[in-house]
């Protein structure tokens, strides 16, 4: 463990990894901490590094829009795929048995505001989150290139 008490680097991509794979060999269904809910893998291009950056993560559909959400479970700082989406929007991802290039958005505060209950109700789980933290966690559209 690394000082500020998150799992270090090669813990959580190894982790990403396991769920990437369980991912891949079940059309897009995993269990553990994921089960039930609907996610995507994200590759991301390291903001410092440059090198493809895998994150699986919870998505929502909303209004139409497709929506990640940087909650990090309410750290005080925001998960590396945050800042690589800002340095590089353009990523790829896999949703279900479907794979393509993305653009990512992020929400201007007006857009946030209103989709952000939208998340709340259906994952409440989120409310907690973004109450643990003083930062606002930031949400991204990704649109399909």
């Amino acid at each position: 463990m690394s000082s500020h008490g998150m799992p270090d680097t090669e813990t959580v991509k190894a982790f990403n990894q396991q769920i990437a794979e369980e991912f891949r060999a079940n059309q897009g269904k995993v269990g553990g901490p994921f089960e039930n809910s609907d996610i995507l893998l994200l590759t991301t291009t390291g903001a410092k590094s440059g090198q493809p950056r895998l994150s699986p993560l919870a998505y929502f559909r909303v209004d139409g829009k497709l929506i990640i959400i940087g909650s990090f479970a309410g750290a005080d700082f925001h998960p590396g795929w945050v800042h690589n989406l800002r340095a590089n929007p353009q990523a790829h991802i896999e949703v279900g048995t479907d794979a393509f290039d993305v653009t990512a958005r992020e929400l201007p505060p007006a857009e946030r505001e209103e989709i952000f209950p939208k998340i709340v109700a259906a994952a409440p789980g989120f409310a907690e989150y973004q109450a643990k933290t003083s930062r606002v966690i930031p949400l991204f559209e990704l649109q399909r290139n």
